[in-house]
């Protein structure tokens, strides 16, 4: 196909040749009597959360709820573009949308506690958390627990979260094998988690984005009962992402469905045809991450 003339430019401007495309989705599974889990996602911020919540009869669906809740509102500004979410905050060191982000976790720990010190039945409640936010060609991650981010890429699957639990930290420290850690009856034992402590520190971290990339947030409800390489099967076949959050989701119970389970999944698209010619033409380089 040739390719366009200048003066064609305009005509196809903000058009896409890929839409961006997102899907949520969240069951009990097969052993609970109620979900604990909440997602939230929202297309037009390009924002994704998923919270996997503990503490005890519907205490720990107040902690995710109330942990969606509060990133949702600090992420409501949708007059920042963004090319202002990528611009690098320097007090920080960390973009805006990145300071925004870990901003808002550590606002939801503190929600959830002070709503914790107010209602006794809700005492000792708390929530994973993982977030993630598609802004100017990247996308940036949070999380706390052991709630997992993962990337589609080439063909592969990579994790790009580190799990924030007892068995991680003995994996990493040589004193168990991979074998032991899928057994171990310590495995959904987690070092953080929002409203346990005053503070509660989220890992953040920023990637460059490629059209097609597909984004796979879980609750462990999926991650410990679906295997990684199960995981890149589903995710080989191209389908719609409602198709992958449902059959991920029916794996889950069909291996026995022992927790709830929560999936997001988003598929980049492709930038403006606009912005695709003038990398052409200026011949800006190709993000090689």
């Amino acid at each position: 196909m040739s390719s366009p003339r200048p003066s064609s430019a305009p005509k196809t401007k903000g058009a896409v040749t890929r839409p961006w495309a997102f899907a949520g989705g969240s069951d009990v599974g097969r052993e609970r009597a109620h979900n604990e889990d909440a997602i939230l996602v929202d297309p037009e911020r390009k924002l994704v959360v998923l919270a996997d919540g503990m503490g005890g009869y519907q205490a720990g669906e107040v902690a995710s709820q109330l942990a969606v809740d509060v990133v949702r509102e600090e992420s409501a500004d949708l007059s920042i573009s963004d090319s202002e979410l990528g611009r690098i905050d320097p007090d920080t060191g960390m973009s805006v949308a990145m300071r925004q982000l870990r901003s808002a976790i550590e606002k939801a720990n503190n929600r959830i506690c002070s709503v914790a010190r107010g209602k006794e039945e809700l005492n000792g409640m708390g929530t994973t958390i993982v977030a993630a936010r598609f802004y100017d060609g990247r996308v940036g991650i949070a999380h706390v627990g052991d709630s997992r981010c993962y990337r589609f890429r080439d063909h592969s699957l990579e994790q790009l979260t580190r799990d924030h639990s007892y068995v991680q930290d003995q994996l990493e420290k040589g004193l168990i094998s991979e074998e032991d850690a899928k057994n171990s009856p310590q495995k959904n034992l987690i070092t953080r988690a929002l409203g346990i402590d005053a503070i509660a520190e989220a890992d953040v971290q920023e990637f460059r984005t490629r059209p097609g990339d597909i984004y796979l947030l879980c609750s462990d409800g999926l991650s410990d009962l679906v295997n990684p390489e199960a995981l890149l099967t589903h995710l080989s076949t191209e389908r719609p992402p409602g198709d992958y959050t449902k059959r991920l989701i029916d794996a889950a119970n069909a291996n026995g469905g022992r927790d709830n389970i929560s999936v997001i999944i988003v598929r980049v698209g492709d930038p403006p045809i606009a912005d695709l010619w003038w990398q052409k033409f200026l011949k800006k380089p190709a993000d090689k991450k």
